[in-house]
């Protein structure tokens, strides 16, 4: 029955709306991860762990950030290591989409309400094929990790003498952590010991980059190869690749900035000999490389962060908060979103009255978006950072880089993550937190009601500028 005219119209239960669901299963996995890690058990001493250690370790694991107030490596218990591993994956794959797939097991079947929120989770832009899309992540993510495990298990085996049983455990976690964009390791100096070693470095950034590009992404890409078959049409000339506005969007803005990044990072730290300066020139270039691509936003260093120059964690700084592709495991507010602001800027310069990229036309409502997260981006990280000086005595770039690394869930530091009291260690959950699940999510998901305008008012133009 329609309802009669005039009669206003119930708003939608908070109760099931995707976005909660979303936020609610987050917090949820961090609340399970927290009490597991405060077990005797999951710490090597058998001693357990301090409630806010665990709780920030679980929301960085869950969050895939990589940020730690412990040694990884050397506080955490085998058991421990491999909640924190769960913890990534869940939190890479995502806790409605995890949800959806074992009621396909288990049910054979999935609620509308959970599909509907591991859809918006995975950004798909068609209804109804959540199950599709869920399975596409579950195969893709599985197919990635067991790849890159098997390549790293080798290199740790054959060229590090390690057992069959730790090269193949030190293969997974990496894998894993690295195309989840989570940046933990378990080796006390991250990846520096490797600095040189591209059987390990290339694989990595391998991973955490199709892991950055976004599931959208690697789908449409999987998809149009498939179509055309990988067969060349004619003499010489490949099959095109019909591609939306958003994939080579994606595809082109993030490329530009990780030549940008790793040029300005590799030009900048090349005499410093705290970084690139005291290596050869064959490691120089690898190690510049990997300090350019892992701010997007994967968190593993081969260089000490905390050596770098005022200049290099500026430009960290910038690459951590643009971040990667849409609907994937990076954070940021992503790099379509800096491509969109981009569009706009240069259509109100040329003065054109609509926005168009890449022979396509955005529309306001993409736009006003893009605004809105780009904006609260900047005033989390800003209120962030002002909490963390005034709680701490901390230098403008030790702090800013802590919070933009927190908000993007990058997980590069300059070193003060254990040394921050409690209250800012808090302060840096709920930014990431906040990073993961995305400013607009969070905020319709804490909404009380939605609303929909039911007249305008009359237009005037302010002054701008």
């Amino acid at each position: 029955m329609l309802p009669a005219a005039g009669r206003r119209r119930p708003a939608l239960r908070p109760a099931l709306r995707p976005a909660r669901l979303i936020l609610i299963g987050f917090v949820l996995v961090i609340v399970a991860g927290t009490v597991l890690l405060t077990l005797p058990t999951s710490s090597a001493d058998g001693r357990g762990t301090g409630l806010v250690a665990a709780l920030f370790t679980a929301t960085s694991a869950t969050c895939v950030t990589g940020l730690s107030v412990v040694d990884t490596a050397e506080h955490w218990s085998g058991f421990g290591q491999v909640v924190i591993l769960v913890l990534i994956q869940v939190g890479g794959l995502g806790v409605m989409s995890l949800a959806t797939i074992f009621g396909l097991l288990i049910a054979r079947r999935v609620r509308l309400q959970t599909q509907m929120a591991a859809q918006r989770e995975s950004k798909s832009t068609v209804f109804g094929d959540g199950r599709r899309v869920i399975l596409g992540v579950i195969g893709t993510t599985v197919v990635i990790e067991a790849v890159v495990a098997a390549i790293l298990a080798v290199r740790f085996a054959t060229g590090y003498g390690e057992s069959t049983g730790r090269a193949a455990y030190l293969g997974v976690f990496h894998a894993v952590s690295a195309f989840n964009n989570a940046g933990f390791a378990l080796f006390s100096d991250n990846l520096v010991g490797f600095v040189g070693d591209p059987w390990i470095i290339v694989p990595v950034s391998a991973a955490l980059i199709l892991g950055g590009l976004g599931f959208p992404v690697l789908f449409e890409l999987a998809r149009e190869m498939r179509r055309a078959g990988l067969r060349l049409r004619g003499v010489g000339r490949a099959a095109r690749l019909r591609l939306s506005l958003h994939t080579r969007m994606t595809l082109v803005t993030y490329a530009a900035l990780a030549v940008v990044g790793v040029v300005a990072l590799t030009a900048t730290e090349w005499t410093n000999p705290a970084t690139l300066g005291h290596l050869g020139l064959s490691d120089k270039l690898l190690a510049g490389m990997f300090s350019g691509v892992s701010p997007r936003t994967a968190g593993f260093n081969s260089v000490d962060v905390g050596s770098m120059k005022s200049s290099s964690l500026l430009v960290t700084d910038v690459l951590m908060f643009i971040g990667g592709g849409s609907a994937g495991t990076a954070g940021g507010i992503k790099v379509t979103t800096f491509a969109i602001l981009g569009y706009v800027i240069l259509s109100e310069i040329r003065g054109e009255p609509s926005v168009h990229a890449m022979r396509r036309r955005i529309g306001p409502d993409v736009q006003r978006q893009a605004i809105t997260v780009a904006l609260l981006g900047v005033g989390a990280v800003v209120a962030a950072t002002l909490a963390l000086m005034y709680l701490t005595d901390y230098t403008l770039d030790t702090v800013l880089i802590e919070t933009v690394s927190a908000f993007a869930t990058v997980g590069l530091s300059t070193g003060i993550t254990p040394d921050l009291p409690g209250a800012a260690q808090l302060f840096l959950v709920g930014l990431m937190l906040l990073g993961r699940l995305g400013p607009i999510t969070l905020g319709s998901a804490l909404a009380l009601r939605e609303k929909a305008r039911r007249f305008e008012r009359p237009e005037e133009r302010p002054i701008v500028g």
